[in-house]
């Protein structure tokens, strides 16, 4: 087992309760995690927990200022925050609900949008940032190319500090490519033990699953 492998909550644990609601970072936090991931997005002016524009539009979204409020109370000691920025906009209003809630410094800002992480790193230089690759759809619609040749020139660049990738993108190799770039490699979203177990013998550096029971 990789003693500094991160045991990431998806949405807190959305295989338990609904993703990205305060129940769902609390099954988290009493499971045992090393940081909890969420997802943000704009909505009629507001910034909101929501991983599609779908899920924006339904009744009871949890908005921003108050998950951060309840990400940084007391049973959170210890957790750090991975929070994904889902499309351009929000950017100054992400950083500034982190700086109010003093949880900046415990943040990992990532994002499928090259440009959203530009536009963070321009406004806040010191802020944590991860770029987000998805499955071949999700590439194709972002227009990578050659994806793993332009993560890895970003990560020597120090234009991002972290690779969160899809799972299946993960190969030795690749850890090994960014690790040399004295970055880190997360892998998304697993929710079978075995494959778990063979990331971790991998040597990734996080993994993010929506049951974080099958970190025991």
């Amino acid at each position: 087992m990789t003693p500094h492998c991160a045991r990431i909550g998806h949405g807190g644990a959305s295989a338990l309760a609904r993703g990205n609601t305060l129940g769902s970072f609390d099954a988290a936090a009493d499971i045992g995690v090393d940081m909890v991931e969420f997802d943000v997005r704009g909505w009629r002016g507001e910034l909101v927990l929501a991983h599609t524009l779908l899920d924006a539009r339904r009744a009871g979204n949890v908005r921003l200022g108050d998950a951060l409020a309840h990400l940084g109370g007391g049973r959170f000691t210890g957790i750090d925050l991975n929070l994904d920025l889902k499309h351009p906009g929000c950017e100054a209003g992400v950083l500034q609900a982190l700086r109010d809630a003093a949880l900046l410094e415990r943040t990992l800002i990532c994002s499928q949008v090259a440009s959203v992480l530009d536009r963070v790193r321009a406004l806040e230089p010191h802020a944590r940032v991860g770029i987000s690759v998805g499955g071949r759809l999700a590439r194709v619609s972002r227009r990578w190319g050659d994806w793993r040749a332009t993560v890895l020139a970003g990560l020597a660049a120090r234009r991002w500090d972290a690779l969160m990738a899809q799972h299946r993108l993960v190969d030795h190799q690749l850890i090994e490519e960014v690790s040399a770039r004295d970055a880190r490699l997360y892998a998304w979203t697993v929710n079978q033990r075995p494959l778990i177990e063979r990331l971790r013998t991998l040597g990734v550096h996080g993994i993010a699953t929506a049951d974080p029971r099958l970190f025991a």
